[in-house]
């Protein structure tokens, strides 16, 4: 009996480490994957100077990675569910890595615009692996701080690229960033296939937990899933028009040199990293207290909305730097509501469809964030940045009230858990 107890003290032990391994690899997969994407939009300023481009023909170029982007958040959790996350995060990761690492030898707009798409295809893989990787190994009250770490990823990684970027283009020309990007992960995979092998079974996995038609299509009938797919297709764009346009702003509004963006690019999304863990700690100290899971996930996303406020001062303010304060408070407040979003799926579903209902958010948040981008260049073109930042600011406040309304049940795997 003694030594059952012990055994199980052991495997539980074991489980713990191996799961905060396993979100601490998404962690490095996430930061990855946006020193990829952030590569061109820190480049922005140099490569629209080399191909001539307007502000209009680089929202397509934008645009044309968040079309397959977004396709595959639903293809690529399909595609998870059926391979599981192990194999299909692996095949991602060498997809936009290979991808990157060609862009370098772009020569053209189209010539872009085509390695973009690409691009988008490997990368929409990451969010739907990460998020069923957490609800494979993590338990509710826990959730919501995986959640944070592994997409407090995008920040850091943004960052990264927002501070090496601009020095490997000026020491060794644009082109070598692409390569420096690219190669980051195969790195990564190594780590990632030693990891989650030995890391001990997935909480959540049996023989039943593969995606069939059969357990998918009841998702589309959940009014929890289009609370989802609602409030991140009305907040995410958000996080599009500051990753992609921030650069750009910064030269066209603020009179930026590359070497400045450098120096001061990266602050942005070292809020949004702290906006990530606030809000997956404020939360996981909310249900420890005892307030049913749902009710703290709305709570954040409701405060979530005052800090993203401040995108609209951001754009009026004369000081740059103080502009740029704004703009770090809104990131703040897009990260705290946006990890919310994330934990949705997989406190209301079951680890077999958790990919594929956080893919069909992806897909219509990704789409909504394609039209904002090529909408962006059109009213930067013909008005200001002013336009954008107002509805950058105001858009999550009906994103807020979409979840507050359509998720009526608690946080456990109901319905189609059965």
């Amino acid at each position: 009996m003694i030594s059952e107890q012990r055994s199980g003290a052991h495997l539980g032990a074991k489980r713990s480490r191996g799961r905060w391994w396993v979100v601490w690899t998404l962690f490095c997969s996430t930061a990855i994957n946006y020193i990829n994407r952030q590569t061109l939009s820190v480049l922005a300023p140099v490569i629209t100077r080399e191909f001539h481009l307007s502000h209009s023909q680089l929202s397509s170029i934008f645009g044309a990675f968040q079309i397959a982007y977004a396709g595959m958040w639903l293809v690529g959790g399909i595609f998870l569910d059926v391979v599981g996350t192990r194999l299909g995060l692996s095949i991602a990761v060498v997809w936009w890595s290979l991808v990157s690492m060609a862009t370098s030898l772009v020569n053209s707009p189209a010539s872009l615009s085509v390695l973009r798409f690409f691009l988008g295809i490997g990368e929409g893989v990451n969010w739907p692996g990460a998020s069923k990787a957490v609800a494979e190994f993590f338990p509710a009250e826990e959730r919501s701080v995986a959640v944070a770490i592994f997409d407090s990823g995008s920040s850091v990684g943004g960052a990264v690229a927002a501070l090496s970027v601009p020095w490997i283009a000026l020491e060794f020309g644009w082109r070598a960033a692409f390569i420096f990007s690219g190669l980051l992960g195969f790195i990564w995979l190594a780590l990632w296939l030693n990891v989650y092998r030995s890391s001990t079974r997935p909480m959540h996995a049996a023989h039943d937990e593969r995606l069939t038609l059969r357990n998918a299509l009841p998702i589309l009938k959940e009014r929890e899933t289009w609370a989802i797919v609602i409030g991140r297709s009305l907040t995410d764009p958000i996080w599009w028009f500051y990753v992609f346009w921030l650069p750009q702003y910064l030269s066209d509004t603020r009179g930026f040199s590359l070497k400045q963006i450098a120096i001061f690019a990266w602050i942005p999304f070292v809020a949004a990293d702290l906006g990530n863990f606030a809000g997956g700690l404020a939360s996981g100290a909310l249900v420890k207290r005892g307030i049913p899971v749902m009710r703290a996930r709305k709570w954040v996303c409701v405060i979530s909305c005052i800090p993203l406020l401040a995108g609209i001062p951001a754009a009026l303010i004369s000081n740059p730097f103080a502009s740029l304060g704004f703009i770090c408070f809104a990131l703040f407040g897009f990260a705290s509501w946006s990890t919310m979003g994330l934990t949705f799926p997989s406190d209301l579903f079951p680890p077999r469809v958790v990919a594929t209902v956080t893919g069909l958010s992806g897909l219509a948040a990704g789409l909504a964030g394609t039209l904002f981008t090529l909408l962006v260049g059109t009213l930067v073109d013909r008005f200001s940045y002013l336009p954008a930042f107002v509805l950058a600011a105001t858009a999550p406040i009906l994103a807020t009230v979409s979840v507050i309304v359509l998720i009526r049940r608690p946080a456990v795997q109901a319905g189609l858990a059965a």
